[in-house]
């Protein structure tokens, strides 16, 4: 049950930028996301855990106990190949999202926006860290890895939420669901990660399903927050 604790020195400003939707406010004072960056790191606390399971790509079954059936032929085609897979969940806890909450209602509204937006880019720097952690003992292995892919990509529902939950052990780490499948602490991703035998990589799949990383994987077109390089 490998935990990951590895702290953010820094967050990135240009990530925070595009989460709040200011990619093309270019006389936006960058002081300010500066700032909300530092009081992110400062507020975050990181945490991360994963599990690693065997998995049938022809049917798409994570090897658990119980075991679970990923459904959605996009995340089917991503995991084509792999006979493995890691179920990971990672957070920077409650308290960005209180100071977040606090600063709104107390009408510090862009300051809230940009914690808010720092704090996203927090938690996936923090997967970012928990994927290159990862990416090494894979390779002893002799494993490739998949980019993580999340419930919510591409046609991969979000009813699976608590699977995800139930398989990389979440809890662990204080990560849940409210019973409309919101992750809480509400800065918190859960996440699987396929891994394919190096020998064997392309078998059953297609370069261009790889290609489609992050905003290329979702269908959502018209999110502020979309990556258009």
């Amino acid at each position: 049950m490998p935990v990951y604790n590895a702290p953010l020195f820094q967050i990135d400003p240009k990530e925070t930028r595009r989460y709040a939707g200011l990619m093309k406010a270019a006389d936006f004072d960058e002081q300010k996301i500066e700032d909300a960056c530092q009081d992110a790191r400062l507020l975050a606390s990181p945490k991360g855990i994963w599990q690693i399971y065997d998995y049938d790509c022809q049917t798409q079954e994570i090897k658990a106990k119980p075991p679970c059936i990923i459904q959605g032929t996009k995340i089917g085609a991503h995991l084509a190949g792999c006979d493995k897979v890691i179920l990971l969940s990672a957070t920077v806890g409650d308290e960005i999202e209180e100071t977040v909450t606090k600063r709104f209602a107390d009408g510090e509204y862009t300051s809230s926006v940009l914690l808010d937006a720092a704090a996203t880019t927090a938690v996936e720097q923090l997967a970012d860290g928990m994927e290159k952690a990862i990416k090494p003992k894979a390779a002893a292995q002799g494993y490739g890895m998949r980019w993580r892919f999340s419930p919510g990509y591409g046609d991969w529902p979000i009813e699976q939420q608590p699977e995800l939950i139930r398989l990389a052990h979440a809890g662990e780490i204080g990560v849940s669901l409210s019973s409309s499948m919101m992750l809480i602490p509400r800065k918190s991703i859960t996440a699987i990660i396929g891994l394919y035998k190096e020998e064997n990589n392309g078998q059953d799949t297609t370069a261009t399903e790889h290609d489609l990383h992050g905003c290329a994987a979702c269908g959502k077109l018209d999110c502020p927050s979309r990556k258009t390089e």
